[in-house]
């Protein structure tokens, strides 16, 4: 199970997952189940361009257009036969929420009974067995793939299998699109799927197509990849003319949609999110009349479509007024304007624009201005240790874009000059060494282990044993009443001192001061040694 929401998390790109967790997050607020189904999971597993999201739920969606509208979503149309809802999430994300049901056809040409059903009955009722898939989006089924026709199967032999005998005979719109997907993925058709499809064009079933799906066919022409070889396969099958009777290749500016293709997968490139079907519905329609375009646009049933494609001339003719104006005078407010434009409408304009000075501006904002671009952080900006972790790098970089896009820095000396005011202050000195534990502790130690000495009386052997020596004379530990005393104790006369040293073995013992019994604690300082009186003094 998780390895399919996993495929579909590395597949979708980031508006498209962010449109699927909107939509599970409205629907799991109302309680109702919700499935990715159709074209969605065929994509995400075969690996081609996910044009858009199919979802389905068992219930009544049109009930959560509000929901959806607060949560960000456009509505786009709404079908209420089928109970379908058409929105555009954003990021320009284009999705269908449809109810689950069935349908039952009583005879060819005539509309079918739609009826709520399950999910299970609602995969019954579709076209080919590559479509005929959901990937549960509901807590405790999340990532659940339900593939009864084996879709997955015939997805890697790379073939179209309608579900049953008569899938052309309820619904001949289905002859177009097996003509469509054919084309766009270059499948072949399973043999006997192969067999009916030439038996419902010999008994041309497809005069019976309603209205709505003719609508749906002539929409999914605009999302095509290489809509001219979608167009041409059409008129090949006579199925062109069912969309439209004046409709035929030779209406296809070809030129003018091979350099729209071409110039969108630029932008693509570049990182731009490009819908193009309105400019690819005005190349495809090129020579079509007023009235045949009126009358192509009343079918389609996503009124987004319609009204981006009528007004993308207009459009692109205002941006084209303000790129010849003071708005774009110099290559900095050109790269603002563009960049602040639809990309539809950038697109539209690369390839129709008739204007020298419009053409080039758009061409170097997709080709020189973006070497420009990339070359940033430059080496002074390293230098001067201007990196993107500073707070208002971003800013600086833009800045210096800019005067490098007008010409204002041309030379080392002059991009330095600029970019030293926003240079970071030198770090810090490192501090000085620190002294070890081990040496403020000994530090500390010594001069409490000297005021800590306690004298320690010299046994002798026999009679002729020493007297105690204090280790500091009671004279001595009195503090100096003058400063005359204070000099006459701190310089002791060495001269005399050696010469009441004692000469016997031991005198020389009993002179000698004795050991500390114990070291003091570093942090409480030691008590003076009082010393002890000496028993021959008593006696």
């Amino acid at each position: 199970m998780a390895d399919y929401i996993y495929t579909m998390e590395i597949r979708l790109t980031p508006d498209q997952s962010k449109g699927v967790n909107l939509v599970q997050d409205v629907a799991r607020a109302a309680g109702i189940t919700l499935y990715l189904t159709g074209g969605a999971i065929r994509d995400i597993i075969s690996g081609f361009t996910i044009r858009d999201l199919d979802f389905t739920v068992q219930g009544n969606p049109l009930k959560l257009q509000k929901d959806f509208e607060r949560a960000g979503a456009q509505l786009a149309g709404h079908d209420d036969e089928t109970r379908t809802l058409f929105l555009v999430l954003p990021g320009n994300v284009r999705a269908e929420i449809g109810m689950a049901h069935t349908e039952h056809y009583e005879k060819v040409g005539k509309a079918p009974t739609i009826a709520p059903a399950s999910i299970q009955e609602d995969l019954r009722r579709r076209d080919f067995t590559v479509n005929a898939m959901a990937l549960s989006l509901n807590e405790g089924s999340r990532g659940l793939l339900l593939d009864p026709f084996n879709g997955v199967a015939d997805i890697e032999a790379k073939l179209l299998r309608i579900l049953h005998n008569y899938s052309f005979v309820e619904d001949p719109s289905r002859l177009i699109r097996a003509t469509r997907f054919a084309a766009r993925f270059h499948w072949p058709m399973e043999e006997r799927t192969q067999q009916r499809y030439d038996a419902a064009k010999e008994n041309k079933y497809i005069d019976h197509i309603a209205r709505s799906a003719v609508g749906h066919e002539i929409a999914q022409l605009a999302h095509e990849d290489d809509p001219l070889n979608v167009i041409r396969a059409l008129e090949k099958e006579d199925f062109l003319k069912v969309l439209h009777p004046h409709w035929s290749a030779a209406k296809v500016d070809t030129n003018g949609l091979a350099l729209l293709m071409k110039t969108r997968q630029q932008m693509v490139d570049l990182g731009y999110t490009v819908d193009p079907s309105a400019a690819v519905m005005h190349f495809l329609t090129a020579r079509l009349s007023d009235k045949d375009i009126s009358d192509l646009r009343r079918q389609i049933p996503r009124k987004d479509l319609i009204e981006s494609w009528r007004d993308i001339e207009e459009h692109a003719k205002d941006l084209a007024k303000r790129l010849t104006g003071k708005e774009a005078a110099t290559p900095s407010r050109t790269w603002n304007l563009l960049s602040s434009a639809r990309p539809e409408m950038v697109l539209f304009l690369a390839v129709t624009s008739r204007h020298q000075s419009v053409a080039l501006k758009i061409k170097n904002y997709l080709t020189k201005w973006r070497q420009v671009q990339q070359r940033l952080p430059l080496p002074e900006m390293t230098e001067l240790l201007i990196t993107p972790q500073l707070p208002e790098y971003p800013k600086i970089a833009r800045d210096v874009f800019m005067l490098l896009l007008d010409g204002r820095l041309r030379s080392r000396t002059e991009t330095l000059k600029f970019l030293k005011p926003f240079a970071p202050p030198p770090p810090p000195p490192p501090p000085p060494p620190r002294r070890g534990r081990g040496a403020k502790a000994a530090a500390g130690a010594a001069p409490a282990a000297v005021a800590g000495k306690k004298p320690e009386a010299v046994k002798g052997k026999g009679k002729g044993a020493a007297a105690p020596v204090s280790a500091v004379p009671p004279a001595a530990a009195k503090a100096p009443a003058t400063k005359a005393d204070a000099k006459t104790v701190a310089k002791p006369d060495v001269k005399a001192a050696a010469k009441q040293e004692p000469k016997t073995k031991a005198a020389k013992v009993a002179h000698k001061p004795a050991k500390p019994a114990s070291k003091p604690s570093a942090k409480r300082p030691a008590k003076k040694a009082q010393p002890k009186k000496s028993k021959a003094r008593k006696r």
